[in-house]
């Protein structure tokens, strides 16, 4: 559950229903994440932004001394529409291998209600621990790489605001508020960023009283900052920040560039 989480604050984001009215205009992040300033994993997306659809694929490996305990490698893609609510995906599909188990989840949307989520294998989670999602709770939500495409008039717009989160098994929001703005600097892109701070809120899908969860929840400190891509209004993380039981786990934006205009 932790690792499924952790992604989702890698590549969370959050939209707003300003849309940028260009052709299409596609993109490359490639991320590094660290925890105790040792590399574990490494991943690469690709979005294809137009005025009223997008598109967003990538892989996510394991990577550094992670390696020697858990080989994990997946794939991820979502294609989807800018609605009123924001970036709304149609259909989210997760493909991955950890070890020797291979593993898969499948989200379908309409208008952002999630009407069909599908885990293989299925989990059985013990009922008398596990806190469920509602049906209430699947209503303008997004997947993980739909809430990584951030649409805002400007930097400073870009916080202040909850991003409804559902991977499939786990129901969460990030509630952001606004730090500061600076700079930053990686191949492709070099400019200006702001920072939200971002508070970890369960809201079903997971084991209660579970201790990464609690921490998580009460006393991990959460920092999101993102960039623009280019001139199509949205924002990206280009980089992240979350304190864990074990040590600040961070995520670096090593490539943040456009491919084609």
């Amino acid at each position: 559950m932790i690792a499924r989480m952790l992604a989702v604050l890698a590549f969370a984001g959050l939209t707003s229903t300003s849309v940028a009215a260009e052709g299409p205009k596609s993109f490359r992040v490639d991320y590094s994440v660290s925890i105790l300033g040792l590399n574990i994993a490494r991943s690469s997306f690709e979005s294809t932004i137009e005025p009223r659809t997008f598109s967003v694929s990538g892989t996510v490996a394991s990577s550094g001394i992670a390696r020697i305990f858990d080989q994990t490698e997946g794939t991820a893609e979502v294609r989807g529409n800018f609605g009123d609510d924001g970036a709304q995906g149609n259909r989210f599909l997760l493909n991955y291998t950890s070890g020797k188990k291979k593993k898969s989840t499948e989200i379908a949307f309409s208008k952002g209600t999630v009407t069909r989520a599908l885990n293989t294998p299925a989990r059985k989670p013990d009922p008398k621990a596990w806190v469920p999602v509602k049906k209430a709770d699947l209503v303008s939500v997004a997947d993980p790489l739909s809430a990584s495409l951030v649409k805002a008039s400007g930097l400073r717009d870009v916080c202040d605001r909850t991003i409804k989160v559902f991977d499939g098994e786990m129901r969460m929001d990030l509630r952001l508020s606004y730090v500061d703005t600076g700079t930053a600097e990686t191949r492709g892109y070099s400019g200006q960023t702001v920072t939200c701070r971002a508070r970890f809120v369960p809201i079903g899908g997971y084991k209660g009283g579970h201790r990464s969860i609690e921490f998580l929840k009460n006393k991990s400190k959460i920092l999101i900052s993102f960039a623009p891509l280019g001139t199509t209004g949205v924002y990206a993380p280009i980089k992240v920040s979350a304190t864990t039981e074990i040590g600040t786990l961070v995520v670096n934006a090593r490539r943040f560039e456009a491919v084609s205009q």
